[in-house]
């Protein structure tokens, strides 16, 4: 057991629908922070925990990658090896669409550092829309709608330990509704010749002149904030090593707060980085990897 500072989205502090930009830390609303407990699913016994029940899992799946610095190697073999472990470890599972990584080095001066702010990467529109952008053809894309899709995030620590900023997630089940927030993303206008429709790699450090505005910003996407409540309990895996992998739900078109959804079974995963006092200090930066993955069940209704 440890504990953590964690920033939620202030519900007083923003009118009108909040946004938050994408490639700088700047948003529409402010955060507060609570003083949480965090428990380490070891103790607790990794088995216990789920996809289908908690919202997340953790399995011990080695990797033949082991720096993650050629892309054409992540986006070949190491796709290959999270779509082979999403089979092996969710059953029903008939089509894996992986449509981005992110990449985190704490290193200082790199723009893309840990995210410091409980969140849920999708809203159920952002997965819809997912679903349409990256699903070959819109007869395609209609036909895997009417059936149970999922969002899952892989995530996996780089070359040792992550003690430095862990990943703490929430238990679905002392979460409500109302605890979330949606929360526009808005990302850089570009040139329809430099669009490639990737924002991997374009962060930059915010800009003082510049970082208040949106001009030149477009939504193109959608997140959840989270609300601050005493009733969410948080884990981590205390010094996850790169031989681990953890599943982060972040959509389920069948959860249980969804038309048609199962009962009991997990909408979402909040989940952030965060400090934990408990790190032995000149501990290594945090290094990560973080595969998003469409999982379709077509047989199931």
């Amino acid at each position: 057991m440890t504990t953590g500072t964690f920033k939620y989205i202030d519900l007083d502090s923003f009118t009108g629908k909040p946004w938050g930009k994408v490639d700088v830390d700047k948003t529409s609303y402010q955060r507060v922070e609570r003083q949480r407990s965090v428990a380490d699913m070891r103790a607790a016994g990794l088995d216990n925990f789920s996809t289908e029940t908690a919202g997340f899992g953790v399995y011990h799946a080695p990797s033949q990658e082991k720096a993650f610095t050629d892309d054409a190697a992540v986006c070949g073999p190491y796709y290959a090896e999270v779509e082979a472990l999403l089979r092996a470890k969710l059953p029903g599972v008939t089509k894996v669409v992986i449509f981005d990584h992110t990449i985190r080095r704490r290193v200082e001066g790199a723009a893309r550092q840990p995210v410091q702010q409980l969140h849920v990467d999708q809203t159920p529109w952002a997965a819809e829309a997912r679903v349409r952008r990256h699903v070959e053809g819109p007869a395609e894309a209609d036909r895997l709608l009417q059936g149970r899709y999922q969002i899952i995030n892989v995530w996996r620590p780089i070359g040792h330990p992550a003690s430095d900023f862990p990943l703490a997630v929430v238990d679905w089940r002392t979460t409500r509704p109302d605890d979330l927030v949606k929360v526009d993303l808005l990302y850089p206008v570009r040139a329809a010749a430099d669009d490639d429709g990737d924002d991997r790699g374009k962060e930059a450090l915010p800009d003082a002149a510049t970082v208040d505005s949106t001009d030149g910003y477009a939504a193109r996407g959608e997140t959840f904030a989270v609300a601050p409540s005493d009733a969410h309990k948080f884990f981590y895996v205390k010094d996850m090593t790169p031989d681990e992998a953890m599943f982060i739900k972040c959509f389920d078109s069948r959860g249980q707060g969804r038309p048609r959804g199962t009962p009991g079974r997990a909408d979402y995963t909040p989940h952030t980085a965060f400090v934990d006092p408990q790190t032995p200090e000149g501990a290594k930066g945090r290094q990560s990897i973080e595969v998003r993955c469409l999982v379709f069940y077509e047989d199931e209704a």
